[in-house]
């Protein structure tokens, strides 16, 4: 069925189109962040409606806001900085992006959502000046610690107008994994527009729609995450504020997402690429501009779901132990989706020191420190953040002294000797 049973408080948060049309609807699940303290596991738990809707006008695919982004990132649980492939492709870029903006000591940079500095601190090993914005005032924390200016608050236009009357607009503005993340993306795109430079350029990192569906990535979506994008979707929103999408690139983080350049659509400077043009035409001709490309995704995520609870009654009638690795946001959208307990997964670890000794929510599975590993000697090692799954195998890789394999569920549960 795609007509929605239900449908949000408000129309499209981009174009104020009624949605109408369902996505995808996981049913109902706790904030993904949300770790439980012990004190606080027989206390009641929220949970909202997990319930994607595509907009039929942008086909821009988004969650209804439930819970004010306040209470979701004033204080949170995310470190960038624990996931050691992605603080290396953060270095990698930034020497990349130094080198084509030609950006000296006297340029400027500014990152959106710029958590605990895992980004910054490469532009200040380089010398260009840096400023990072982060609403969480505990991961903002440990960025200003490593030397890297911290503003505490949320972007949007007036953040942007504060910074500008004080003369701090920027030749680079970089976000990754932020677009996402922001209730009101008008705003949030306004904002940038206000903060760039006459020829400044903006990079913005997302998980790509297409990669979400061709992979059945669905435990990528969380209320967290509010919206989720593909080129076409994001070069009309970019565009409807004054911004051009004149380059862009595919890169594998996330399970696989974009890296947008924009610039003021005033500037000529930056023209359009070929790789721009050949992937909005591959988007085109992948059915991104047609509702009913979106309704396929529902059944595909229900067999995923199927497969991977035929795997896990299997190996516990067997006898096999099974536990966790990770307590990442989408691990708790999977966990609960399919109902998996602690009567499947023993436990889980995490290197986010924040995390451990609390539950994960709505599943309350235990989360330990990572050498519960090797005490417990699990069967299964089960990889909640697949889009890591290299490096944790390989940090990992003495499971096989026990005879222990990995599991990885997304886009289908399979198991790695």
């Amino acid at each position: 069925m795609t007509i929605a049973a239900r449908s949000p408080k408000r129309g499209c948060m981009f174009c104020g189109t009624p949605l109408r049309h369902t996505f995808i609807d996981l049913g109902m699940s706790p904030l993904c962040e949300s770790y439980v303290p012990e004190e606080k596991l027989n206390q009641m738990e929220p949970f909202y409606p997990l319930h994607a809707f595509v907009c039929e006008k942008c086909f821009l695919v988004q969650l209804d806001e439930y819970v004010s982004r306040e209470e979701i990132f004033t204080e949170y649980a995310y470190f960038s900085s624990y996931a050691d492939s992605w603080v290396l492709h953060m270095k990698q870029y930034t020497d990349m992006i130094i080198d084509r903006l030609h950006l000296t000591k006297q340029s400027f940079v500014v990152e959106v959502a710029s958590n605990d500095g895992y980004l910054l601190q490469h532009f200040v090993n380089r010398g260009v000046p840096v400023l990072g914005i982060e609403p969480a005032a505990n991961v903002a924390a440990v960025a200003v610690k490593k030397g890297i200016p911290t503003l505490v608050k949320f972007f949007g236009r007036q953040t942007a107008q504060e910074l500008a009357a004080e003369g701090k607009k920027a030749d680079l503005i970089a976000g990754a994994n932020v677009l996402a993340q922001v209730p009101d993306v008008n705003d949030f795109v306004a904002g940038l527009k206000i903060l760039l430079k006459p020829q400044g350029a903006i990079t913005i990192e997302f998980p790509h729609l297409m990669r979400l569906m061709e992979s059945n990535q669905f435990d990528t979506v969380y209320h967290e995450h509010f919206s989720y994008f593909s080129l076409i979707s994001s070069e009309a929103i970019f565009a409807a504020h004054g911004l051009t999408i004149f380059d862009v690139d595919e890169i594998p983080t996330h399970g696989g997402s974009l890296r947008v350049y924009a610039r003021h659509t005033a500037d000529t400077t930056h023209p359009e690429t070929s790789r721009l043009t050949s992937l909005r035409q591959r988007e085109i001709d992948g059915g991104f501009t047609s509702l009913e490309h979106y309704f396929t995704f529902t059944e595909k995520v229900k067999e995923t779901k199927r497969k991977l609870l035929e795997f896990l009654i299997a190996a516990k009638r067997q006898g096999k132990r099974i536990a966790g690795y990770g307590a990442p946001g989408k691990g708790n959208t999977l966990l609960n989706y399919c109902g998996i307990r602690s009567d499947f997964i023993d436990f889980t670890v995490d290197r986010n020191t924040y995390k451990q000794g609390k539950y994960l929510p709505g599943t309350h599975i235990p989360i330990l420190a990572p050498e519960a590993i090797r005490e417990a000697k699990p069967d299964y090692l089960f990889i909640l953040p697949w889009n890591f799954k290299d490096e944790i195998m390989e940090q990992q890789a003495y499971i096989r002294e026990w005879g222990g394999k990995f599991v990885v569920p997304i886009p289908e549960v399979k198991v790695y000797s």
